[in-house]
């Protein structure tokens, strides 16, 4: 099956994942410091964003991939993709301002954990079904 909705959320997403990786190189360069965070709190958060999004946006791909191959309806799918889309901006937006937003970065969060945790039941449960039509 030719995956047909997944990649294109996924395209974003790394475009969102190069220009986080742009930000931390700028900032380092800015702030003189080569390796870790110097102890700078603006490093500190441009790394953080980075790494955050690259901790969660995988594994929530790989899952979404797995629910449209499972031939999940097309608007549960884009729903999903949109919650971790959304999610990983908002959480952006929030960690990554001088002065912090953290409702941005809450909501980011369960934004993001939604459509991981959604993605795998929905997948936990096909499958269920599917095996137990199967024997």
């Amino acid at each position: 099956m030719m995956l047909a909705l997944v990649p294109f959320y996924a395209s974003l997403l790394a475009l969102g994942f190069v220009v986080l990786s742009i930000r931390v190189m700028l900032v380092r360069r800015q702030e003189k410091v080569s390796l870790g965070d110097g102890d700078n709190p603006r490093l500190r958060r441009a790394i953080c964003a980075h790494s955050n999004f690259a901790h969660y946006v995988p594994l929530v791909l790989l899952l979404l991939a797995f629910v449209e191959m499972a031939e999940a309806p097309n608007l549960l799918i884009h729903l999903l993709c949109l919650l971790l889309l959304v999610g990983r901006c908002l959480h952006v937006y929030g960690i990554g301002s001088t002065e912090g937003r953290p409702g941005f970065r809450t909501w980011g969060m369960v934004l993001t954990l939604a459509s991981l945790l959604l993605a795998a039941v929905y997948l936990l449960l096909t499958m269920l079904i599917r095996l137990s039509i199967a024997t």
